[in-house]
Parts: C-alpha cells; structure tokens; sequence
C-alpha cells in the first residue's frame, strides 16, 4: 500500500486524476472481495490509462484478471516494476 500512496501522490502532483483501488486495512469478507473485485473492474472503466503498481514485479492473480480486463478495454497499461 505504501507504493501505491507513493504513486498516488505522484501522478496527483503531475495533474492527474487518480482512480486507485480501496485502502482496507483489513481482509475483506468474500462477498465484499467480490464487490471489490467488480469495483475494481469499473474504475478500469473509467480510466485513460491503468498504473499497475507492482513493487519487485510481483504481480497477484487479482491483479491479473485486473490487467486482463484493461488488456481487453484497450487501456495503456504501465507497471511501476519490470515484470
């Protein structure tokens, strides 16, 4: 989470707008990982551009099916990290 307020902060001083997924601090139950996980997939919707950041080049299977979807919108992805 530190990377992605990192990244956060960075791209709103460069002025951009910023669409980045929830802060929980704890472990969502399934049903809301599922919201989440649909949530997730309309701030996609929403954006010009998708960020993945991945400290390390790890890369999660939520974050997968994420860079999937965008993949399949046509939306520029970057990652913060070689994959």
């Amino acid at each position: 989470m530190a990377e992605m307020r990192v990244a956060n902060c960075e791209l709103t001083f460069s002025g951009a707008i910023v669409v980045a997924p929830s802060e929980a601090d704890v472990s969502p139950t399934p049903e809301q990982k599922a919201v989440l996980d649909a949530l997730h997939l309309s701030k996609i919707d929403l954006a010009d551009r998708v960020l993945v950041v991945n400290p390390g080049g790890y890369i999660g299977e939520s974050t997968r099916k994420e860079i999937a979807y965008a993949q399949a919108a046509g939306k520029p992805i970057t990652f913060t990290d070689p994959v």
